[in-house]
């Protein structure tokens, strides 16, 4: 354990440290960082480092690191590469970006899951440059704005047309987003068995309140400086700032951790095409069959890869005998080996 652990926490001790060189490149050294933000900013920090912390440690896990090196291995070869160019955009499209894959178990959960990653996405990829201090405005009298970015001036716009409008109220839209994803959420939640019967109050249900009460004291700020006269501003802003902190450190240690973990799914995905596709031009003997029935099995680089990852987990399913390990059979196939197993080891008390 120490030694994947010293390697992970080194790794996100030195991810935390670029973090905040950038702040500070970003920033011009602090002069464009708001220290009404430095709450937000020490949060990201620290939320940076157990992601990457946690990351390392499940990268590194001898399943998940044979996929992820061979995704990388089957992505950076010439032969691969001119056959599978589209594979990579069709593979983020289907699964990151559309994600249609949860289209096909109904239109209700592939709305909710939109509304709510791409609110959670867009929502981040706002705040965060404007709490680093990467982004701000300046006023350009009579009544336009100077957008800069890293210190450098890159566009003028002006306050009231639609540029502004959308600029200022972008994170309005994300949290009405959010609220409609989340409100789907906590619906199937309360109504559907299924859920009820499996979820978990801290797991399942805190991160979509976090992620609520976030939207609904956003909204509040803009309620609070464009209808309210600024009434109550200190005190949401307040509640805002202490709700999105939490939610930051629960990214590594809760459910929302696998927006993290998703993107690894398109080297298991050109893992599995190349290797399918690989066996089905004969590139590879077609030893994909079970050795009972000759039922196809995945392809035999699959089941070679699971064979050594079990021996790394210490769990060897070698038969014996010449008949081959449990892995070279169908799951009809084990089930009945391990009846047979069962029954030889119990006699007449196995029935």
């Amino acid at each position: 354990m120490i030694r994947r652990e010293l390697p992970a926490a080194t790794v996100a001790v030195l991810a935390a440290a670029v973090l905040v060189l950038l702040i500070s490149l970003g920033s011009r050294g602090f002069k464009d960082f708001d220290s009404a933000l430095v709450g937000y900013a020490v949060a990201v920090i620290f939320a940076t480092a157990a992601i990457i912390y946690r990351y390392s440690l499940w990268i590194t896990r001898p399943p998940t690191w044979r996929y992820f090196k061979a995704g990388w291995t089957n992505f950076l070869s010439w032969r691969n590469f001119r056959r599978y160019t589209s594979l990579i955009p069709v593979a983020w499209w289907h699964d990151i970006f559309a994600q249609t894959f949860i289209l096909k178990r109904g239109l209700q959960r592939w709305v909710m899951h939109m509304s709510i990653f791409w609110g959670v996405v867009i929502s981040l990829l706002i705040t965060l440059p404007l709490t680093f201090g990467w982004i701000r405005f300046t006023l350009v009298p009579p009544d336009s704005y100077l957008f800069w970015f890293f210190g450098l001036p890159l566009f003028q716009f002006p306050i009231e047309a639609g540029t502004g409008f959308a600029f200022f109220h972008a994170l309005d839209f994300t949290a009405l987003l959010l609220i409609l994803g989340v409100a789907i959420a906590l619906w199937r939640r309360t109504t559907e068995v299924g859920l009820l019967t499996t979820q978990r109050f801290g797991f399942d249900l805190v991160p979509l309140v976090l992620l609520l009460a976030i939207a609904v004291t956003g909204l509040a700020l803009t309620a609070s400086s464009l209808w309210w006269g600024g009434r109550f501003y200190w005190f949401i802003s307040l509640t805002h700032q202490v709700v999105v902190v939490g939610w930051l450190l629960s990214i590594p240690f809760g459910k929302f951790f696998h927006i993290v973990e998703r993107p690894a799914s398109i080297g298991v995905t050109l893992y599995q095409t190349i290797n399918q596709e690989v066996e089905h031009y004969g590139e590879q003997p077609q030893t994909g069959r079970c050795r009972c029935c000759g039922q196809e099995l995945p392809s035999p680089q699959f089941v070679d890869d699971l064979k050594v990852t079990l021996v790394d987990l210490h769990q060897n399913y070698d038969l014996g005998d010449d008949r081959g390990w449990l892995q070279d059979y169908c799951p009809t196939c084990k089930r009945v080996l391990r009846g047979q197993a069962y029954s030889q080891l119990m006699g007449k008390r196995f029935l």
